[in-house]
């Protein structure tokens, strides 16, 4: 990628010295034509929809939900394309119907996402979204122009796919699973739409998942850490080969900042397909940043130039690093930095990142005591939330409630909790992979000491111990809530607050 002429690269030293093992955020936690999608305006709310509230489709959509569950579950990694190539190849392959941006990486994918589709979205594009999980509805999954598609929608699609899905099963050793499903689903929805451009997130790895039957012209790989480390290998080079899967054949890989060890396998990769690599930290990145009402005011460099008095509504200093590889993501898409150099559009690029949601991610859903939600289910996102809640607000004194999976690093997440707990809530989510609370109450002794632990196995029962603790009067006055530990309890805690 070629750089701006308009400044001097001293200027730029800043970025290029910054840390390449920076804390990453998480991982977890939407048709009309383009004329149509401008009249209509930026989506409003935060993209998170509510169960259907006719009864009918309720009954509906939670006969889909059965069926989806009743195929292998997304956490199961098969290393093999076959099926869903197979399943690709029957609906006519509606994955080559548009280009596509890919993106993968063990933190931030769904925050960057969902920046790169509004920048698309401002710009006039016709946007399909595929993230994954969820936080509270499925159809959160597939998103049209910026919003989730309707429950009678997803279900249209599910059941126009329905007689494919039976014939691929006939013919493979195993049925089609939960994510090969949804991935069929949501490129029919792109092609039937249609849109002009998809951006997809992978579901775990990169080179065997689902979604990479998909050639992306523009390939995004976030910070790489340890995660799945039973599915994806237990070093950060062998994650970054699995990853490294999605870069094709001549494309542009927006990469940011990583491990050395992992930038080099990825390098490796792109020198073998002839893909050309922009960096954060030489071709692009964050030149500064400062807290603002609501989140922060940035100025990023992207490709083409500078773009100054950018306004986030998101915090953290993780987010400040996603909406710079976001940016740079939309420039390759247009071809900034190899077949022009110049900035886009500043006042669009503002609007969108003005609009900006990520639901989940250090998102405040009460007031009196403030009650903030982040659904960091490893260290390095543990970490990255903790700084910036820490940066963010003001509280004298700070309770955690925390449910996790059985299959992460738990003791992990919560040392990178533990400076800035006061207390903590441990509880567990409704999810058949949820840790048993006395058991994760057991790690928590160990980090925290036994006088700082409470056990609520129940999660409704633990948002009201942390609100009760967070209300006492005298010293604490200006306490918080931080709910934490995995998108389902971020899930179930945003319906239980009444968000959804």
């Amino acid at each position: 990628m070629s750089e701006s002429p308009q400044k001097e690269p001293d200027e730029f030293d800043e970025i290029v010295g910054a840390e390449t093992d920076r804390d990453p955020d998480l991982a977890v936690i939407e048709a009309g034509s383009r004329t149509l999608r401008t009249q209509s305006g930026p989506p409003q709310g935060d993209g998170v929809p509510s169960r259907p509230a006719d009864p009918e489709l309720e009954r509906a959509l939670r006969e889909v939900e059965a069926e989806l569950a009743g195929r292998w579950p997304e956490t199961k990694l098969d290393p093999s394309l076959v099926r869903v190539e197979a399943l690709m190849d029957i609906l006519g392959s509606p994955q080559r119907a548009y280009p596509s941006i890919h993106i993968t990486g063990t933190n931030g994918k769904t925050s960057t996402a969902r920046m790169i589709e509004a920048l698309l979205g401002a710009f006039e594009l016709r946007t399909g979204r595929y993230t994954s999980p969820h936080v509270q509805s499925i159809t959160e999954r597939i998103s049209l122009d910026g919003a989730p598609i309707s429950a009678e929608r997803f279900i249209e699609t599910y059941r126009d796919i329905r007689p494919y899905l039976d014939m691929v099963d006939a013919s493979q050793e195993h049925r089609l699973s939960f994510f090969e499903v949804l991935t069929g689903m949501a490129y029919a929805a792109f092609a039937d739409a249609p849109v002009d451009i998809a951006v997809v997130e992978v579901g775990m790895g990169g080179t065997w998942d689902a979604t990479n039957v998909i050639d992306a012209g523009v390939a995004v790989i976030m910070p790489i850490s340890l995660d799945h480390t039973d599915r994806l290998g237990t070093t950060p080079e062998q994650i970054a080969t699995e990853k490294a899967g999605i870069v094709k054949q001549d494309a542009t890989v927006v990469l940011a900042q990583q491990p050395v060890e992992a930038a080099s396998v990825i390098l490796k990769r792109a020198v073998e397909v002839d893909a050309t690599v922009a960096r954060e930290g030489m071709e692009f990145g964050v030149l500064s940043r400062e807290v603002a009402v609501g989140g922060q005011l940035l100025t990023l460099r992207g490709l083409g130039g500078e773009y100054p008095d950018v306004f986030l509504p998101l915090y953290g200093a993780h987010q400040a690093h996603n909406a710079a590889v976001a940016l740079a993501a939309v420039e390759a898409f247009f071809g900034v930095g190899s077949e022009h150099a110049r900035v886009l559009d500043l006042d669009t690029v503002r609007t969108a990142f003005a609009s900006v949601t990520s639901p989940g991610r250090l998102e405040v859903v009460r007031r009196s005591p403030t009650v903030v939600l982040d659904a960091a289910h490893n260290p390095a996102g543990a970490r990255a939330a903790a700084e910036a809640v820490t940066e963010a607000f003001a509280f004298s004194r700070l309770i955690g409630v925390v449910g996790a999976s059985g299959d992460k690093d738990v003791r992990g997440v919560l040392e990178a909790f533990e400076p800035i707990f006061a207390e903590v809530v441990i509880t567990r989510n409704s999810s058949q992979r949820a840790m048993d609370a006395d058991e994760l109450a057991a790690v928590a002794v160990e980090v925290f000491g036994a006088e700082r632990v409470q056990v609520e196995p129940r999660l409704d029962d633990a948002l009201e111990a942390a609100i009760t603790l967070a209300e006492e009067e005298g010293e604490y006055a200006g306490a918080g809530v931080l709910v934490t530990g995995s998108v389902i309890t971020v899930g179930e805690a945003r319906l239980l607050l009444g968000r959804g």
